[in-house]
């Protein structure tokens, strides 16, 4: 759709972690590209096993059948004293363990799980598990829902509603760790192309799983005055996460996928804004979004003061948002949605923009969901350095992409504030404290900025037609920007276009970017460095997809 390239946004604007850390999920998120596939393909889901006793203690599988293969959710509960449960990525034993399963297990795959899944990294997989995951209980909620059902009486929805889960999971892992299949190996299926699919299933399932699990200890408890969960307190149940400092360099680290998320994001935005007329339909569910996105920014709360001024944004902007479409957006101009999005650009803080752009994606999906498929990256494909390029060549893309990072003074205390490094006692990366704390010889190379303005320093006195391998025979230690140079020059998105060690840096904005690419709801930062958020809730459950008539 070339007409749409010129309502594309600048990676200069997008790139920003201000902006960056107003994201919101849209339909291009993960999980919903899940969701909207299963539903898309009539998926079918159940649960043939299910072999869990009175306390709680025994396993289950719940099956994901879709129109070419079969993936299996196997559960373990555990029997977890409240003195050994620990959200901490260290851990060593959890209140449910898990693994996503390529096919339907046999009784002996089930003991070879059983043997190794609660173990977790201490245990071992093989190449037909698809992801490892645990998850602990949100004690106190968990046993309120278990008491009022055992009692034949729903739990309290203000309880509910202020957690928003009964499990929050501890880790999530796939790519090939501890033994599971490789992404390169299952990224061609169609259901598996899109980044984290995998992840997201298993994390949907477990959603089924953390339900099933209190009502059957509500039934064991209470015999037949037990009842199960309403539906409609069902549904505001997700699957919780704490996500810290561990997560941040993912997104640095793999520059041509954070491109491609990005690309396609900005590239469903210019197809909307392109667009000549607003259909009666289209109007009708951009209204329905705005209220839904109304009603959960008012549920919506956090005691962090940073996301306290931003609900307040988000609020306000929604309300001036439907207001303005009801009353104020000229549908009849030659590009209504484009004009939609510049008065929002023009009124509306940064957290608002943000919510218009998940806002007017929404009534697209014929035209913007294929770019579903675009968000995956092959990274090895770009990881070698071109060392015939001419230095004129690599000094023009350091000016057009990296004049944000030529900018600062490095020198400074505030602009080299921060270091990066991965602690011995957590296995964690964390963020130091350059002029107060010890350990920067040990930092990780994350400063992006930093280096690629040294790299432009070494090039100043070097003639514009050398060729850049004879700058790293000099100088090797600048291989890193040169290969990240070479590659913001193909994939402009690559690159987060702000001073990642400086003092005003808040690794929430990174945070909240990549999970919003996931489709994580409540953000809810704890410090500049964690967060809690919710995954699925809302979404339907398996047992609603079956029926094939309910929106994801």
């Amino acid at each position: 759709m070339p007409q749409a390239r010129a309502f594309r946004r600048s990676p200069d604007e997008v790139m920003r972690l201000a902006r960056m850390g107003c994201s919101h999920p849209t339909r291009l998120s993960f999980l919903r590209q899940l969701l909207l596939r299963m539903q898309a393909e009539s998926w079918r889901f159940d649960r043939p096993v299910w072999e869990i006793d009175a306390k709680g203690v025994g396993y289950a599988v719940y099956r994901a059948i879709g129109p070419a293969r079969t993936y299996s959710l196997v559960a373990f509960a555990h029997d977890l004293p409240p003195e050994a449960r620990s959200d901490r990525v260290i851990a060593t034993a959890w209140d449910a363990t898990f693994t996503l399963f390529d096919g339907t297990p046999t009784p002996d795959d089930l003991d070879r799980l059983a043997a190794n899944v609660p173990l977790q990294e201490a245990g071992r997989v093989s190449p037909r598990e698809l992801s490892l995951s645990r998850a602990n209980r949100s004690v106190r909620l968990f046993e309120h829902v278990v008491e009022r059902l055992a009692k034949g009486l729903q739990p309290d929805p203000a309880m509910l509603l202020e957690t928003g889960y009964l499990m929050r999971t501890t880790a999530v892992y796939g790519s090939g760790k501890f033994g599971a299949v490789d992404r390169s190996a299952i990224a061609q299926r169609p259901e598996m192309r899109a980044p984290f699919q995998a992840e997201m299933l298993s994390v949907w399932l477990t959603r089924a799983f953390t339900v099933d699990l209190v009502e059957h200890l509500a039934r064991a408890k209470g015999g037949e005055t037990a009842v199960r969960l309403a539906s409609e307190l069902k549904r505001g149940l997700g699957v919780g996460n704490s996500t810290g400092l561990g997560m941040a360099p993912f997104l640095i680290r793999h520059p041509i996928l954070l491109n491609n998320w990005m690309l396609a994001r900005e590239e469903a935005l210019a197809r909307v804004r392109a667009q000549f007329t607003v259909g009666a339909a289209q109007l009708a569910q951009l209204h329905s979004t705005l209220e839904a996105a109304r009603e959960n920014a008012a549920l919506w709360t956090s005691a962090h003061d940073i996301q306290i001024a931003k609900l307040a944004d988000l609020r306000a902007s929604l309300n001036q948002i439907a207001d303005h479409v009801a009353q104020g957006w000229d549908q009849t101009t030659p590009h209504p949605w484009d004009d939609l999005w510049r008065w929002g650009q023009d009124v509306l803080p940064l957290e608002g923009q943000e919510a218009l752009l998940a806002a007017i994606l929404e009534p697209h999906g014929a035209l913007i969901d294929g770019l579903g498929d675009c968000m995956e990256a092959d990274e090895s494909a770009h990881f070698a350095i071109n060392g015939a390029m001419p230095v004129g060549d690599l000094r023009a893309i350091l000016k057009a992409q990296y004049g944000w990072a030529l900018r600062p003074d490095y020198t400074a205390r505030a602009q080299c504030a921060r270091f990066w490094y991965v602690s011995e006692d957590k296995l964690e990366p964390r963020l130091g404290e350059r002029h107060e704390e010890p350990g920067a010889e040990r930092e990780l190379p994350l400063d992006t900025g930093r280096q690629a303005a040294a790299l432009w320093q070494a090039l100043q006195e070097q003639p514009d037609d050398l060729p850049v391998a004879h700058v790293l025979l000099a100088a090797p230690e600048h291989r890193p920007a040169v290969r990240r140079a070479q590659i913001t020059a193909r994939h402009p998105f690559a690159e987060i276009r702000d001073n990642l060690i400086s003092a005003e840096m808040l690794p929430i904005d990174i945070l909240r970017c990549k999970l919003a690419f996931f489709g994580a709801t409540r953000f809810d930062p704890r410090s500049d460095r964690w967060v809690r958020i919710s995954l699925f809730q809302g979404a339907p459950f398996p047992d609603e997809m079956n029926g094939d008539c309910h929106e994801a």
